[in-house]
C-alpha cells in the first residue's frame, strides 16, 4: 500500500465527520460538511502541516500512535481502523495490547454528553479524548505531550493532579486506584510494550509508586467529590464518576454538579468561557 492510498482514505473519512465532533457549532458557512484539516489536527493532536503532508502522500511511514489518533478523530469503525493500519503498512493492535479504540457506541455517548465535562482514558490511564467542557474545566489536553497524557506517570513523575485539589487521604486513595488499575492491566496485557515500559520507568523513578506496586495495595473506584481550582471562576466542587466500558477497558470520567448550586453555575460559566476561547 502507498502513501497516496493512505492520504486519500484520510481525506474521504474527514469529509464525513460532522464539525460538532470538534466542539464547533453546526451553523455558519463551510465549504465542506466534514472537518477541516486544522480541526482534524486538533482532534488527533498532530500538526496541521503533518495532516496536509499525509493527505497529499508526502509523509512516509506514519507511526502507530499517529494512525491510532487519526482513527479516533475520524470515528472509524474497527474494520475501518484495521484498514487504515494496513494502508500505513502496519499491523493493527491485537488482543494482547491495551485497547485504545473508541467504539461507535462510546462515541455516541460522548456526543450526547456534549455539555458535560467528559474524558476517556485507556486501561493504563492514558488520556485518549476529552470534550470541550473538560478542556475548559481541567485545561487544554492538547497541551499535554507524550508521557504527560498518562495520568499515572503525571501523578508519580510529573506535575501531579493539575487543577484538582486533593486532601492527603484522597491523594492516597487516588494513587492506590491508579496503581491497582495499572497492575490489573499488566496482568491482562503482559505483552504490551508500552505498558511494560511505563511500569519500568515508574519503578525506577518513584519510590512511592514502587512501595504501592510491591505492597499489593488495592483501591476501588467510587463516586468522588473533587474540587477543581479554576483560574477564571474559582473553586468548583463536582461529582466525578468513572464508567468502565466492558470489553474495551476504557474509563469514562464524567464530571457533574448538583443542579441549582453555585458549583453548577460556575461549571456552566467556565464551559461558556471555554467554548468562547475555542471558537474565538
Amino acid at each position: 500500500m502507498g502513501t497516496a492510498e493512505f492520504g486519500g482514505a484520510v481525506r474521504r473519512w474527514r469529509d464525513r465527520v460532522p464539525p460538532q465532533a470538534a466542539g464547533l457549532p453546526a451553523g455558519g458557512y463551510r465549504r465542506a460538511a466534514g472537518l477541516r484539516r486544522e480541526e482534524l489536527a486538533l482532534l488527533a493532536g498532530i500538526s496541521v502541516d503533518y495532516v496536509t503532508r499525509l493527505e497529499q502522500g508526502r509523509a512516509l511511514h506514519p507511526s502507530a500512535q499517529v494512525v491510532e489518533a487519526l482513527a479516533r478523530a475520524l470515528r472509524l469503525s474497527a474494520t475501518e481502523r484495521a484498514h487504515l493500519y494496513r494502508l500505513a503498512g502496519l499491523d493493527a493492535p491485537g488482543p494482547d495490547t491495551v485497547p485504545t479504540h473508541l467504539t461507535p457506541s462510546v462515541q455516541r455517548m460522548l456526543d450526547r454528553l456534549a455539555g458535560t465535562p467528559v474524558a476517556v482514558h485507556d486501561a493504563i490511564w492514558t488520556l485518549l479524548v476529552a470534550n470541550a467542557p473538560y478542556a475548559a474545566l481541567m485545561g487544554e489536553p492538547a497541551d499535554l505531550r507524550d508521557k504527560e497524557r498518562n495520568g499515572v506517570w503525571r501523578q508519580f513523575l510529573g506535575s501531579g493532579g493539575g487543577r484538582v485539589r486533593h486532601t492527603p487521604e484522597a491523594q492516597r486513595e487516588f494513587e492506590a486506584v491508579l496503581v491497582t488499575d495499572l497492575r490489573a492491566a499488566a496482568d491482562r496485557y503482559p505483552a504490551d510494550e508500552r505498558l511494560r515500559a511505563l511500569v519500568a520507568e515508574l519503578r525506577a523513578g518513584s519510590p512511592r509508586f514502587t512501595r504501592l506496586w510491591e505492597s499489593g495495595t488495592v483501591g476501588r473506584h467510587d463516586t468522588a467529590r473533587k474540587t477543581i481550582d479554576h483560574p477564571r471562576v474559582g473553586p468548583v466542587t463536582l461529582d466525578c464518576d468513572v464508567l468502565l466500558v466492558g470489553g474495551s477497558d476504557l474509563r469514562i470520567n464524567v464530571y457533574t454538579a448538583e443542579p441549582g448550586t453555585e458549583d453548577a453555575e460556575r461549571l456552566a460559566l467556565l464551559t461558556v468561557l471555554g467554548t468562547q476561547s475555542l471558537t474565538g
